[in-house]
């Protein structure tokens, strides 16, 4: 699809989301469901995107607190704060549990290789794995053309590297319906010790496409996420092959 495409489509969308730059919808703990069905917006691909970066106001603690205290230092020039390696090597996978109207459950991950497959199922297919937070960040693809055999999605974040991170980074998860606005979660959350995150469950109930906000941080990875969600999936030990590092 070429960017007019996109325009046409954002005119004729049923959607109300004010102008083009701010043309999302924000789910939070208050607002945290919406239909795409409802929206017009249950067909074609569905893109999913991860994205993150370090947050930088953690170096070097509060500038403000610091020079209530020491008002001279604001007379020293600004000191250069590095990034530490443990900083630089954050690395934030995109995956996703599914469970097919038939009963077929499965996982969707960098780990082990498992990427899925969009014309086939699970309909769910992972691109890439990005290491560093780029701009492109992990995508995921969702064929809701095939929306009748899918029950339920789950679509979650973890740190690969075991060096829990989450409070160090800036992430968001975007999801682009084929049609109309873009839906963001952010996961902004304190959670020091957290190494997985339920972010969004994507159900069929009862043929309508909902979209819900789950943001639920776990301290353990997938087998975690499974017992709190009642997938019943065996885990065993996984580790990325050279070519998904």
């Amino acid at each position: 699809m070429g960017f007019l495409d996109g325009l046409r489509r954002g005119r004729e969308s049923a959607f109300d989301s004010g102008s083009a730059a701010s043309n999302a919808i924000e789910l939070t703990k208050r607002h945290g469901q919406v239909s795409l069905t409802k929206q017009g917006a249950a067909t074609g691909h569905l893109r999913i995107n991860l994205s993150w970066r370090m947050r930088t106001s953690d170096f070097g603690g509060s500038q403000r607190e610091s020079l209530l205290r020491h008002p001279f230092k604001a007379l020293k020039p600004p000191e250069v704060v590095g990034h530490s390696q443990s900083m630089v090597n954050v690395d934030l996978d995109l995956g996703c549990l599914y469970e097919l109207q038939d009963g077929t459950k499965g996982v969707v991950q960098p780990l082990g290789g498992l990427l899925g497959d969009v014309n086939a199922a699970p309909y769910v297919k992972l691109s890439g794995d990005d290491r560093f937070g780029s701009g492109s960040g992990e995508t995921m693809y969702v064929n809701l053309d095939h929306r009748e055999n899918i029950k339920r999605l789950l679509v979650f974040a973890y740190i690969y590297d075991q060096t829990p991170a989450f409070d160090r980074t800036h992430a968001m998860v975007t999801l682009y319906p084929g049609n109309g606005p873009r839906i963001e979660i952010g996961l902004d959350e304190r959670h020091p010790q957290a190494r997985s995150c339920a972010v969004v469950m994507i159900e069929n109930v009862k043929g309508e496409i909902i979209v819900r906000r789950e943001v639920k941080f776990v301290y353990g990875f997938q087998a975690e996420l499974d017992r709190l969600y009642g997938w019943g999936l065996q885990w065993g030990r996984g580790y990325k092959t050279k070519a998904d590092r």
